[in-house]
């Protein structure tokens, strides 16, 4: 009798605890977080100044504000959904001459970036990232890219670009693919650079069943404002 009292206990306190760990720890696994804009083509504009000159990045207005983050799939048993987090603490400059980009660099403040989670947003900044350790990181570009095919008439056109990504104290070559729009005073430029998590050090830690993918997207969306 004793025995059946106690499995029943046992049984009742299990089922309390699987009722309050389970869903928060699976929404904390399974949530897509706060992905980095896209370019919203709706706002386009006829360009109202030219290429050349100094720009830097402005905070922008409506659906295009500056910002930044990252993209990684995170691998559970049976599933596998895409998980974002962003920051609009996005500095950086660009060099225009004769219409080819010739300098550029972006800052992102990495310890500010967040999904929609706090739990979560802790345990990436504190065991992924590293943030208190590399609290910045920076993509600038290594080779000039032709600009002056882009059009003036407020529509989207692409560009690759060659640049340098520095990320938890690790830096390698990488090639993006950027959407350009001119429009107004502005220029919006917005990309997905690929990484490989592991060629910067990151390591994914065993968190539950959670794994994060070796494949992912650092995802940009910047406005930048021509400076006198």
């Amino acid at each position: 009798m004793k025995k059946g009292i106690l499995t029943l206990v046992i049984v009742g306190v299990i089922a309390i605890a699987i009722a309050v760990v389970v869903p928060p720890v699976y929404r904390l696994l399974t949530d897509e977080g706060l992905q980095t804009a896209s370019i919203d083509e709706g706002t386009g504009e006829a360009a109202t100044v030219g290429l050349d000159g100094h720009w830097d990045v402005v905070r922008g207005q409506g659906a295009n504000i500056s910002q930044a983050g990252y993209t990684f799939d995170e691998v559970l048993p049976g599933q596998e959904k895409s998980t974002s987090g962003r920051t609009e603490d996005v500095t950086g400059s660009l060099l225009v001459a004769d219409g080819v980009l010739e300098e550029g660099k972006v800052t992102v403040d990495v310890a500010s970036i967040t999904s929609d989670i706090e739990k979560r947003d802790i345990h990436v900044r504190d065991n992924i990232l590293h943030a208190d350790k590399y609290p910045e990181a920076t993509f600038s570009i290594t080779e000039p890219v032709d600009l002056s095919s882009l059009p003036d008439d407020g529509t989207v056109d692409t560009v690759t670009a060659t640049g340098e990504l520095t990320m938890h104290g690790t830096t390698k070559e990488v090639e993006a693919e950027l959407r350009v729009l001119r429009t107004g005073d502005n220029v919006i430029v917005e990309g997905q650079v690929p990484v490989e998590r592991e060629a910067y050090g990151i390591v994914s830690p065993e968190f539950v069943a959670s794994q994060i993918a070796e494949e992912g997207t650092v995802d940009l969306l910047l406005v930048f404002g021509q400076q006198d």
